[in-house]
């Protein structure tokens, strides 16, 4: 008979996972709906009664996000502009019953290539705190996930919380758009997440910029983000995207859209990004 764990501390939890080998889960929306119909024969150490992992907070030189935060905790959350995006696809991760219990960490170990929490953490130079009974560890999240439902995470080892540094400069502000079937509801075909930093002239000191859905793993574009600094944060940003600086990507055929598409799309979706996080911080 399978075991379900429901520890109320992080030690406890660590001790489990020390014992033998679990699955964590914490908040179960991807887990559960893909074992309908199917008796639970996987040992199961359930983190979501943890109240220390749950919580946006200001960690002074970092937000820290803890692994059980929900989408909907980040939602509502009293954050600065450069969360927007975040927040955005927060509010996009199916309906408001998985806001309310998916989790911020789920959404990353599950690794999926539409993950829509991936890009906007990604734009952010966000990083992935990772407990053992041993030590704790910091990696960053673009060497976290490691390709479709595979991560770094040891045996052992527990996410604890997303770090996601504070800007340096005296603007920021983030933004996301999801292209997808229709509005709500649906997986992405592509998904675009963007981040400014901008002096007081208002000219790019840092930007992020990550598309998901059209690779194996969501993508920063570091050519473009080198070739927007020092531009006007304005909505000319959109037309400084060139099709090469997309060439990192690597869409695929499915059934919700060819490469093809998904390649068009990305560039136009990204453009629009762009232009509309810029409309915003100039206005």
């Amino acid at each position: 008979m399978a075991a379900y764990l429901r520890p109320t501390s992080i030690d406890a939890a660590l001790r489990a996972l020390a014992s033998r080998p679990l699955i964590v889960l914490a908040g179960g929306t991807d887990f559960y709906p893909a074992r309908v119909g199917c008796p639970l024969d996987e040992d199961v150490l359930d983190i979501t009664a943890i109240a220390g992992l749950r919580g946006v907070a200001d960690a002074g030189d970092h937000w820290r996000i803890g692994a059980t935060t929900t989408w909907a905790d980040v939602a509502e959350s009293d954050t600065p502009p450069l969360f927007d995006g975040l927040k955005r696809a927060a509010r996009e991760v199916g309906g408001a019953q998985i806001q309310n219990a998916g989790t911020v960490a789920g959404n990353l170990c599950n690794a999926s290539p539409a993950a829509d929490g991936v890009p906007p953490l990604l734009s952010l130079d966000a990083a992935v705190e990772l407990a053992s009974q041993d030590r704790t560890t910091v990696v960053p999240l673009a060497d976290f996930i490691l390709g479709n439902r595979r991560t770094r995470r040891a045996p052992g080892e527990l996410v604890t919380a997303i770090r996601v540094p504070k800007p340096r400069a005296p603007r920021a502000a983030g933004h996301f758009v999801k292209l997808g079937a229709r509005r709500y509801l649906v997986i992405s075909i592509v998904m675009v997440a963007a981040a400014i930093e901008c002096d007081q002239a208002g000219r790019v000191t840092r930007a992020g910029v990550a598309v998901g859905a059209c690779s194996e793993v969501a993508r920063r574009l570091p050519e473009l983000e080198a070739a927007l600094l020092g531009h006007p944060a304005d909505t000319t940003l959109g037309e400084r995207v060139m099709p090469r600086h997309l060439a990192a990507l690597a869409p695929i055929d499915d059934v919700r859209a060819s490469a093809e598409y998904r390649g068009d799309a990305a560039l136009t979706v990204v453009r629009r990004a762009l232009a509309e996080l810029g409309a915003t911080v100039s206005s």
